[in-house]
């Protein structure tokens, strides 16, 4: 049997049915269309929301400091540009572009930027529940160039 509506058959979430029906948002974005939420002082992050997972791309102002913390959630990070002096624990590592890192939950770590800034992308799980009440604001991402 040959379906002609197709929205009885797949829910897409890009797309809404001309039945009056609700759409969900698109699966997809780009981070031009994604708020800038205030993370730290000197600290810019974008997200992408799963039901367990958190996707951030993170930009670091020149020689901004995120201070000694920790939190439920793993982290793992890649430098995507700039530098970055990167503690985990007892652990401290120079990060240039490619450099990878993985934190546990509950670690504590710490970050210096270098002079130029940096952006990275993390993936946090769970999801960063606690950004939720971040001020929000719109501004241009610095990356991709």
């Amino acid at each position: 049997m040959f379906y002609t509506n197709m929205c009885s058959l797949v829910k897409i979430a890009a797309a809404s049915c001309d039945h009056g029906e609700m759409s969900s948002p698109s699966p997809f974005a780009d981070l031009e269309g994604l708020d800038a939420l205030r993370i730290w002082e000197g600290v810019v992050g974008r997200v992408v929301e799963g039901e367990r997972v958190t996707l951030a791309v993170i930009e670091l102002d020149p020689d901004s400091h995120v201070p000694e913390h920790s939190h439920e959630n793993e982290q793992l990070g890649v430098l995507v540009s700039g530098l970055l002096e990167f503690r985990i624990g007892d652990e401290t590592r120079r990060i240039e572009p490619g450099g990878t890192w993985s934190i546990p939950a509950n670690a504590p770590h710490e970050v210096q930027a270098g002079p130029e800034g940096a952006v990275a992308v993390e993936v946090f799980v769970p999801a960063r529940a606690d950004w939720a009440g971040l001020d929000r604001f719109e501004a241009r991402p610095r990356w991709p160039a």
